[in-house]
């Protein structure tokens, strides 16, 4: 007697292996599914991890992208304007987008307007102060002058790269935003200690020290206002201003150089280290009224710091 399964209970080997590709087959569409899914999963994961790095870098520079600020105050025709007592002139602080307003000259006063252009880092600069400041000061404290500083920042090339023509002007401007009337004091100490031309120049906390010994109102908020270069911009855009021109109430189109000294309206071009000229022309402007065709003294002079 003969034991085993019926053929038609067994399967032939042709039917097993068709099987066993009918599964094989199961199992791969099964994987390229899943693959499939991991693959949408992934690729969603990258578009939402790009487009939060997209929205972080956005927001950075949103942040780091701000908006033009106002210049300072006291500074409305981008130079403060100090009288008798070294009072200065107070005004509204310059909007962005804004032209500067000229301080209004009386021309049938005996007060003589000095204006003076100055980079608190060029050496000519220094030796004009030097040799005039007494005199100046002199003549302002009894209220025969009046003076206008500009400070510009034209030599920032020459400071190993801190800027130091820029700080010193924003130092300058931070003062006379918010503690006016010490701005002649400031810029007077500025000189006296100016640095080297070629120098790193002063540091922002040695700036600020020299505020202090000028004897500012609300110092803590200058020495921040210098820390953060508040007024950085307003220096370079007063700096394109004088060098575009022209300089309100004066014969002069346009600032080429540091120092650039205009008395009633006439450009100073005698020696600038000569104390004894430039009170001669001062002199002769004091009773001579602004008209184009004023002219200054011929007494031959340094060459001033090229704008760049």
């Amino acid at each position: 007697m003969t034991y085993g399964t019926s053929g038609s209970d067994r399967q032939s080997k042709n039917e097993r292996r068709e099987a066993a590709r009918e599964k094989a087959k199961v199992l791969r569409d099964q994987q390229r599914k899943k693959e499939k899914r991991s693959k949408v999963v992934l690729q969603g994961g990258v578009i939402i991890a790009s487009l939060a790095i997209l929205m972080v870098i956005g927001l950075v520079i949103v942040n780091s992208v701000k908006a033009p600020s106002p210049g300072p105050r006291n500074m409305l025709s981008d130079g403060i304007l100090i009288g008798e007592g070294f009072t200065a002139t107070p005004t509204a602080a310059l909007q962005p987008g804004e032209d500067p307003v000229p301080n209004v000259v009386d021309e049938s006063s005996d007060v003589i307007h000095i204006q003076m252009f100055v980079d608190y880092f060029c050496p000519i600069c220094g030796e004009f102060e030097k040799a005039n400041g007494d005199q100046i000061t002199t003549w302002v404290e009894s209220g025969a002058a009046s003076v206008e500083i500009f400070p510009m920042a034209i030599l920032d090339r020459l400071s190993q790269g801190t800027k130091y023509a820029t700080r010193a002007a924003n130092a300058a401007a931070c003062v006379a935003d918010a503690s006016p009337d010490q701005y002649y004091d400031f810029n007077t100490i500025l000189f006296e200690n100016q640095p080297k031309e070629g120098s790193a120049g002063l540091t922002d906390a040695q700036l600020i020290a020299l505020t202090e010994e000028a004897g500012v109102a609300k110092p803590s908020v200058i020495a921040n206002c210098i820390e953060e270069q508040k007024f950085k911009n307003w220096v370079a855009d007063a700096r394109a201003r004088a060098q575009n021109g022209p300089i309100p109430n004066s014969n002069v189109d346009s600032v080429a150089g540091t120092p650039t000294v205009i008395v009633n309206g006439v450009k100073y071009t005698g020696a600038l280290n000569d104390p004894k000229a430039f009170s001669a022309f001062v002199i002769q402007a004091e009773n001579t009224n602004f008209n184009e065709k004023s002219t200054a003294t011929p007494t031959p002079t340094p060459t001033p710091t090229p704008a760049p």
